[in-house]
């Protein structure tokens, strides 16, 4: 360990290592839905899916938005980040009692029809809460400028997680339980191999420092719960706005149908580590800078430059991936419209929500490291309430034909994203910034539009959005402008 570090939060740099990092556990992670899609039964295979989501979204919450207070507040005083993850770990050790609870007492599986054994529910908890735990050690990794070695705990997590399944596999295993097992252990693998780099890498605290130096969010227990609250309550709501359709979905037409949106899901969720990680690297970054003007703009223009830049070869190599892969990966009834839909078209639905979640990248950053934590929460309780309302309206309330409420569900979601994209531009205040650049925005959202249309309708609009390539010179020099 080293008094003195040089290594410092780069956004592009550690955007660049956090994005192919993630993609590869995405590849990893692909491949590991292709083993328990051919393994399990397809009723089954909802049972693990809606399991594992279901109580990642229920113990998120005793996350506490401590992690993200480290990724904010870190870079102030490198030394203390260490001393800031065992504090986060005592405090979250106390939160997570109610929630186990209320997990055994609520029985919330009942809610989405998983007629699932005690084991597979106990494993798929644990797998939420260890998956809980690695978030501060990855947080203090990157407020260090080690954003590499987060990146590769996700792939070594993944890595571990798959070959599990690939031994079932070769044992012929089609015990759901024992698959979710292997997940269990990977995120184990991946979780202790983050504590042992930070461990190594974060300096040594020297007798004159105090909590102070992280900023007044650090002085007192109740003013760092203060301060996280926010963060913790957003984290508890977050989830639901990525799953209220699935869980919809489930709840009217049953697992196997949600299957199918799952699988639908999975690439557009395996898209979405790109604007994750962008937000990752850029949160640390943002926050060091939201006192100096300047430099916040600075960093939210290379950010949006990175984001134009990406948003075609997510469009359009998404697409062709999914449609040349997916159906030779996957058996054929998630694709052949037995349930009423294929998953391949669910996703280019879905496409357009993950261009607003890209778009919207830079200023629901800004507002998260800003001194208005609250704010944040309750931009994130809007989205929720418009995703509510359009699942609703859509979905629920509308017609329980298979096909009809995945696409219904599809719409939904990206109609929520398109939300959080309006809601980030007013609530972070960053219109000024937004406006600045009205050319490029109408130039981005149009193209994407028109590529959206052109897939769902599997007509030639999509060369409409052929454009938006005009975005990439920009933003390689963007990325290559923060690297240091």
């Amino acid at each position: 360990m080293s008094e003195t570090r040089e290594r410092t939060p780069s956004s592009g740099r550690d955007a660049g290592w956090l994005i192919s990092a993630d993609l590869l556990a995405v590849v990893l992670a692909f491949g590991g839905q292709i083993m328990l899609a051919h393994a399990l039964l397809a009723e089954h295979y909802g049972w693990m899916v809606l399991a594992i989501d279901l109580y990642a979204s229920l113990f998120l919450i005793i996350d506490l938005g401590l992690p993200t207070l480290i990724a904010r507040d870190g870079t102030r005083s490198p030394s203390m980040v260490l001393p800031a993850v065992h504090r986060t770990y005592r405090l979250q050790a106390l939160a997570a009692l109610p929630f186990v609870l209320l997990a055994i007492v609520a029985a919330p599986q009942h809610w989405l029809n998983i007629d699932a054994s005690t084991p597979l529910l106990v494993t798929a908890g644990l797998v939420a809460v260890v998956h809980v735990a690695s978030y501060a050690p990855r947080s203090g990794l990157r407020v260090l400028g080690e954003a590499r070695l987060e990146a590769m705990t996700k792939v070594v997590e993944r890595s571990v997680t798959v070959a599990g399944y690939g031994l079932l596999v070769m044992q012929g295993s089609s015990s759901v339980v024992a698959y979710t097992l292997a997940f269990l252990i990977g995120a184990v693998a991946g979780w202790l191999l983050a504590l042992a780099w930070l461990w190594r890498c974060a300096p040594k605290r020297t007798s004159g420092e105090a909590w102070e130096e992280l900023g007044p969010s650090w002085t007192s227990p109740r003013a760092l719960v203060m301060s996280a609250l926010p963060f913790a309550i957003t984290l508890g709501i977050l989830p639901y706005v990525v799953r209220i359709e699935k869980f919809m979905v489930a709840a009217i037409s049953g697992a196997e149908t949600a299957a199918v949106f799952h699988v639908a899901q999975l690439a557009w969720l395996a898209g979405l580590v790109v604007p994750f990680a962008v937000r990752a690297a850029l949160l640390p970054v943002l926050g060091g800078t939201r006192d100096t003007p300047a430099l916040h703009r600075k960093e939210m223009n290379q950010a949006l430059d990175m984001c134009f830049g990406l948003l075609p070869f997510g469009l359009f190599g998404g697409y062709l991936i999914v449609w040349g892969l997916a159906p030779l990966a996957f058996p054929s009834a998630y694709f052949d419209g037995r349930y009423g839909a294929s998953a391949v078209q669910l996703f280019a639905v879905l496409l357009a929500g993950w261009a607003f979640t890209l778009l919207a990248t830079p200023t629901y950053t800004s507002l998260m490291a800003g001194p208005k934590p609250w704010r944040f929460t309750q931009f994130i309780l809007m989205v929720l309430l418009v995703a509510i309302a359009l699942g609703y309206a859509l979905v629920l309330n509308g017609s329980s034909e298979g096909g009809r409420v995945l696409y219904a569900a599809a719409l939904a979601s990206s109609l929520s994203a398109g939300a959080l994209l309006l809601l980030s531009w007013w609530m972070s205040g960053e219109m000024a910034f937004v406006r600045g650049r009205s050319d490029e925005w109408a130039l981005a959202l149009v193209g994407s539009i028109f590529v959206i249309v052109g897939l769902v309708s599997h007509t030639f609009w999509w060369v409409f959005g052929l454009p938006l390539f005009c975005f990439t010179p920009q933003a390689w020099r963007a990325v290559r402008s923060t690297l240091r």
